[in-house]
């Protein structure tokens, strides 16, 4: 299963901004319920999609300036980026399938 990559400010430009491939990134905390609930999905994506889908992970509390850049007021919050451009954002915790969806028309 291959890996997701922990984001910081330090390699957000390099893995998101300059990606050839769509990015999903899941802000997310340790302490929060909902984020542990779908952090498995996020694995299993990560794994099933690695070729054409990158999957990226924002702990909110270490990467605070990420989290304000995006607006981010409620975790678990799914960004995916396009071409560098914020392409879908949903907040909440959702089945994998929903997951998918996010996506799945860029890929």
């Amino acid at each position: 299963m291959s890996e997701y990559i922990v984001l910081t400010k330090n390699n957000f430009e390099e893995e998101v901004i300059k990606s050839p491939l769509p990015v999903l990134i899941d802000f997310w905390a340790p302490w929060c319920g909902p984020c542990r609930m779908i952090g498995p999905l996020i694995e299993q994506i990560a794994g099933e999609y690695a070729g054409c889908l990158k999957v990226g992970k924002v702990n909110v509390d270490e990467e605070g300036d990420l989290a304000e850049r995006h607006g981010i007021v409620s975790i678990p919050c799914l960004v995916v980026y396009k071409d560098g451009e914020i392409s879908e954002q949903q907040m909440g915790a959702m089945p994998k399938p929903d997951i998918e969806n996010l996506f799945k028309n860029l890929i």
